[in-house]
């Protein structure tokens, strides 16, 4: 009790903790809306791929001076356009290529970040993030990709809805199924970019696919998936903000580890899925019928 009210007057008392709260909570509720999307259509690699192709991006732009943001942004959407380029033009099949793309894209933000050494540039904490550092800048891009992530996902969802569970007759509908895949390619690449300075670019693959996992295991309908993962996504931010401040551990890996925590519980007792529950209802018929 002690350690919750400790936390609550640091967080009243200090304004970075503040803005960190609020953009570890927003990217929560993103990551959460748009990993569940990611889940259903079978695209965990892409996030993962998405997620860690923005690095040179973000590095090329530290280094012209330019927005992060732009660079990111960029750099996500052409690893997604080169992706699907190298799979429909090769005989390399999607994972083949999703594998390929980005972790070449990876390794050369790898060598650019090297490169910047003894420059007084350090690009480290994009790579593993931090959310106690989050300026009012990096709070206001957050906001700003967090309402039109949201209102591009409200606009079109029915899009979405219709192409994520059956490509083929959202075709024949008159969806146009690639440029949907693109927008959500496009909304993954925002959401990376407003997770770098929470969870960083080697853990915001955790909070696109964890709270969505975990949401999947509860419920059957969209809708709900959605909100028990921004739910989840929520919880993970602040709980893991919570122990990073009490116990000094790194904020990115302890909202990641909530999030893992959470996944495990209703892997284990979720009402229809979890295995406990399972193994009892087996044993209880069983026993009914022996």
């Amino acid at each position: 009790m002690e350690n919750i009210i400790f936390f609550f007057d640091q967080v009243s008392r200090y304004s970075y903790l503040q803005q960190g709260l609020i953009a570890a909570i927003l990217v929560g509720i993103i990551c959460g809306v748009i990993g569940c999307f990611i889940i259903l259509r079978g695209m965990a690699l892409m996030g993962d791929a998405i997620s860690h192709a923005v690095l040179p991006g973000v590095v090329i732009a530290y280094m012209l001076g330019a927005s992060f943001f732009i660079g990111a942004v960029v750099t996500g959407v052409l690893t997604a356009l080169a992706i699907g380029f190298v799979s429909q033009n090769s005989r390399i099949k999607d994972d083949s290529a999703i594998g390929i793309m980005f972790t070449a894209a990876f390794a050369l933000g790898i060598v650019l970040i090297t490169g910047l050494r003894g420059t007084g540039v350090d690009l480290w904490h994009i790579l593993f993030g931090n959310v106690l550092a989050v300026s009012r800048n990096d709070l206001w891009v957050t906001v700003g990709i967090g309402i039109f992530v949201i209102g591009m996902i409200v606009l079109f969802y029915r899009p979405l809805l219709i192409s994520t569970f059956d490509p083929i007759m959202a075709q024949a509908t008159g969806v146009r199924v690639k440029l949907v895949h693109y927008l959500l390619m496009l909304l993954l690449s925002l959401v990376t970019v407003a997770s770098l300075k929470t969870v960083g670019i080697v853990l915001v693959v955790a909070m696109l696919i964890t709270p969505g996992a975990t949401a999947y295991l509860l419920t059957d309908r969209l809708p709900r998936m959605l909100m028990l993962s921004s739910l989840f996504g929520v919880l993970s931010a602040i709980i893991g903000i919570y122990f990073s401040v009490i116990y000094d551990v790194a904020s990115g890996a302890s909202i990641v580890l909530v999030a893992s925590f959470l996944f495990g519980l209703a892997f284990l007792f979720s009402p229809k899925q979890g295995l406990v529950i399972r193994m009892l209802r087996t044993r209880k018929i069983q026993r009914a019928s022996a």
